[in-house]
């Protein structure tokens, strides 16, 4: 029996130049292991090396499905220009957001490698949560003092003080003194931003 192609299964088919090295700069770019990115993606680590090769051309859901997990678009797989992204955020663009007593200010723009957010902690109001992920995290103390937990270690920091460090290390994050803490907060994200901030705590 003879399948029928679809207009999407056509484009999929057609040669698709550059596209075979975007998927690997893409995946090296978010520090995924073949192995890593194909088990996100549901393919074998050969079939994305065959993609990555130029041996196999990728179908329209592979490149939905890879586009997702290395945070861009298809339009971006295929080579087409992005559009320009308005670089200035503006003070009360987006009302902040509470979670567990603490405040976020989005500071950053959306679709973007990292997330940028001012953070309001008030005191005693932490979860006991210890986060671990991929990715860094980079904080600056504006106001308060800020207790910083790195795996075995506690850091206390003040206002001026900041921190980098890797979200595979265990951390929490809480204030130090009884008025609360504010401070910067970025951090990358490895897959498409969510809807949702990412929360340093939670």
């Amino acid at each position: 029996m003879e399948c029928m192609s679809t207009p999407a299964d056509d484009v999929a088919a057609l040669p698709l130049p550059g596209v075979a090295t975007r998927l690997r700069e893409l995946r090296r770019r978010r520090g995924l292991t073949l192995e890593a990115a194909a088990q996100r993606a549901g393919l074998s680590p050969a079939h994305l090396s065959r993609l990555e090769t130029g041996a196999r051309q990728p179908s329209l859901p592979m490149l939905l499905g890879l586009a997702r997990i290395y945070g861009t678009t298809v339009s971006e797989l295929l080579g087409e220009m992005p559009p320009e992204r308005e670089p200035v955020i503006r003070a009360g663009r987006a009302a902040p957001r509470e979670a567990d007593g603490w405040t976020y200010h989005e500071t950053g723009g959306p679709g973007r490698a990292m997330q940028a957010l001012r953070v309001e902690v008030p005191y005693g109001t932490q979860r006991e949560l210890v986060r671990v992920h991929p990715g860094e995290e980079w904080l600056y103390v504006l106001t308060g003092r800020l207790r910083l937990s790195l795996g075995d270690a506690t850091h206390e920091l003040d206002p001026g003080d900041s921190a980098h460090f890797d979200s595979l290390t265990p951390h929490r994050i809480s204030a130090a003194s009884h008025g609360g803490a504010e401070f910067l907060f970025v951090h990358t994200l490895l897959q498409s931003p969510d809807p949702h901030p990412h929360h340093p705590h939670s």
